[in-house]
């Protein structure tokens, strides 16, 4: 029936019905991409790797800039590369992050150019109140160390959770304009990447996303290796193992039996003297636990464990000259004489005793001891 063009309104509800099916298939299409590639298990996975590393990032972040700094929990898609130029239609900064030790692979962080542009800022002791967007070499420089420094925190977060060594190279960073055939060579070469989005805040300066791109097969390497660990293997023990000593002669006698196993086991260092089967023997003492002390010497030991030691750790060292020290302000940079992901110095009393990884505890720094300092070295040093 003929109504002088004017739709009825059956026609009008049959038309808007039309529209919401065809949005629900787009966002059952985009639900597809993502699952066919990642089931949710490695996707939740995946976005609990990305919250605990930048988590702790945020922490170094907030260090840095002298800003509160909140990442929140990431989401997880997919994006195809033919799809980067829709994404990313201005020239944004890249990062790109290899990874050198753990795992075997490159991902890339975008990040808008003027929430960069305030983080340069900050970083170089300004107030992050700037309109620029033009960055500069000292402002790329600026935006680099921060990375650096948030992705060496998010490594050694990453360590603990995989409870294996987890290291970087230093990032690279670059303008990346994706409409250039240029920035490519930064992109990884798959046409199905794997995105991560972080939302990032600085204080009132910034309220923006942060964005990781990622091939799958390396995504699916970290999802691997969190849901796959391996066990811990039981340690074998040794048939000269220490019983409860009846006497301090057999607690000599046996613990002398354990060291001599243990030395024939353990891989010589390079410099030491190697051990003789002959008539030297190497000193054995007495664990003070096992040692049966009268009633007397036991309380002046337990004075003797209650003295409080200073221990302190030292990230690195460096020279610099008086007219250096009287130009510094905040947020310059000074650069010590170790490489990053090298460990640590652990002193007690200023004596060299340790050595360790930086770790964060609930947003707190930490150290990981991963090296004793021997007997002799320790000797030396107290002479």
């Amino acid at each position: 029936m003929m109504n002088d063009g004017m739709l009825s309104q059956d026609e009008i509800d049959a038309l808007l019905n039309n529209a919401d099916d065809e949005g629900s298939t787009e966002t059952d299409s985009g639900e597809e991409d993502i699952s066919a590639i990642m089931s949710e298990i490695e996707r939740d996975a995946l976005g609990e790797i990305g919250n605990i590393s930048f988590g702790s990032s945020a922490t170094t972040l907030a260090t840095l800039l002298n800003q509160k700094v909140d990442i929140t929990t990431p989401t997880i898609s997919v994006i195809k590369r033919s799809d980067l130029e829709n994404e990313f239609p201005q020239p944004h900064v890249g990062v790109e992050v290899e990874y050198t030790d753990g795992f075997e692979g490159a991902n890339i962080f975008v990040l808008k150019s003027n929430d960069a542009a305030i983080i340069a800022d900050l970083m170089l002791g300004g107030d992050g109140q700037t309109d620029a967007v033009e960055l500069n070499e000292i402002h790329m420089s600026a935006v680099q160390e921060a990375m650096n420094q948030m992705m060496g925190t998010a490594a050694t977060s990453m360590s603990t959770v995989f409870t294996k060594r987890v290291d970087i190279s230093p990032p690279s960073i670059m303008m990346l304009d994706v409409k250039e055939d240029g920035s490519n060579q930064y992109l990884p070469p798959d046409d199905v990447l794997i995105k991560v989005s972080f939302q990032l805040q600085i204080g009132d300066l910034i309220d923006s996303s942060i964005m990781q791109l990622l091939p799958v097969g390396f995504a699916k390497e970290m999802v691997d290796g969190l849901l796959n660990a391996p066990t811990e293997q039981p340690v074998e023990q040794t048939q000269e193992t220490v019983t409860k000593p009846s006497s301090t002669s057999s607690t000599n006698e046996q613990v002398t039996q354990t060291e001599q196993t243990q030395q024939s086991r353990s891989p010589r260092n390079i410099g030491e003297p190697s051990q003789t089967t002959g008539d030297i023997q190497s000193a054995s003492f007495s664990s003070f636990e096992e040692v049966q002390l009268p009633q007397a010497e036991k309380k002046n030991l337990d004075m003797l464990l209650d003295i409080p030691l200073q221990v302190t750790v030292e990230l690195g060292r460096t020279k610099r000259a008086v007219r250096d020290i009287l130009e510094l302000s905040s947020g310059s940079i000074i650069e010590l004489d170790k490489l990053a992901g090298e460990p640590v110095d652990i002193h007690v009393n200023n004596k060299l005793i340790a050595q360790g990884e930086v770790v964060v505890i609930d947003e707190n720094f930490g150290v990981r001891v991963t090296d004793i300092v021997s007997q002799s070295d320790r000797l030396k040093k107290l002479r």
